[in-house]
């Protein structure tokens, strides 16, 4: 952690709707005039789009079943965990792109599915931003979780976490139901060993529960929406929460635990909103004095 050089890390499984979260804080940024260096998680993945298919193959051929973008086998987690370390010590470090889609790849010149070439991180930045899957994740070798002063899990509930995969990879990425509920299964043991452990060391947690059927989720036709959903809002350390004022500005929210706040679906943007504005103003503060400033 670090007053100077502050880090905020948003960390969730692929399909929990890391994103949506990810543009309500661009929002408070840009509204308050905070530059941020943002970090993909998917840049911190170990091979590109082709080598990933290469190794899930032979995986598949040597009778590995298990193959998933989650564990360390196919990921950077000591350089993630080395950005973080330089970032809150001097405010720079090592970042590079993975370019998702043609659109990203096109200023490149590069094909979609490679990674731009490794970068210093922008000088002079007031934060580092980072949106993954693996931002507060531990290990015997490393630490990942140790470094950011803010750790926002988003965790749905997990057939409506399995429903928003499955709808994202058939409408975005043309893959078929079997194939989908192949990589669920496939990542299974490190999703358990490697993404649920890194919700014991977040800050505060969002999970989204729905109100309607998703017992099937493989049949599912679309995503329950935001209105017929309730999400479960957990604050590891609750002291200094105005719960008083959240319940005041959120209408239909209660409390379900003496940390916890419960609160409808389409008023997750606004407790956001609400909740990270004054931890980005605190962050700020803090980083103007220890920068000697008034």
């Amino acid at each position: 952690m670090s007053e100077r050089h502050p880090i905020i890390a948003i960390t969730g499984s692929s399909g929990a709707g890391t994103t949506s979260v990810t543009r309500t804080f661009e929002n408070i940024f840009r509204r308050e005039g905070v530059d941020a260096a943002i970090i993909e998680g998917d840049s911190f993945h170990r091979h590109d789009r082709k080598q990933m298919k290469l190794k899930a193959a032979e995986a598949e051929k040597a009778g590995d079943n298990n193959f998933s973008h989650f564990g360390p086998s196919n990921n950077l987690f000591p350089e993630l965990a080395e950005l973080f370390r330089a970032y809150a010590e001097t405010g720079t470090g090592k970042r590079r792109k993975y370019l998702h889609d043609p659109e990203e790849a096109a200023p490149y010149k590069q094909e979609p599915g490679t990674f731009t070439p490794w970068e210093d991180v922008p000088a002079n930045t007031d934060l580092l931003f980072y949106e993954g899957l693996h931002g507060a994740v531990v290990t015997p070798e490393v630490n990942i979780a140790q470094h950011p002063d803010l750790l926002v899990g988003v965790v749905p509930v997990i057939n409506l976490e399995w429903i928003q995969k499955l709808w994202r990879d058939k409408s975005k990425r043309g893959y078929s139901t079997e194939a989908v509920t192949d990589t669920i299964l496939r990542r299974m043991p490190d999703y358990v060993n490697y993404i649920c452990p890194q919700f014991m060391h977040t800050h505060v947690n969002f999970q989204r529960v729905p109100m309607v059927d998703t017992s099937n989720p493989f049949i599912a036709r679309d995503i329950p929406s935001p209105d017929e959903s309730m999400v479960v809002i957990r604050f590891a350390k609750p002291k200094g929460i105005d719960f008083q004022y959240l319940l005041n500005m959120i209408d239909a929210s209660f409390m379900s635990r003496a940390n916890t706040i419960v609160v409808p679906g389409g008023k997750m943007e606004l407790a956001m909103q609400l909740i990270f504005t004054p931890f980005v103003w605190r962050m700020m503060e803090r980083r103007k004095r220890a920068l000697g400033g008034n």
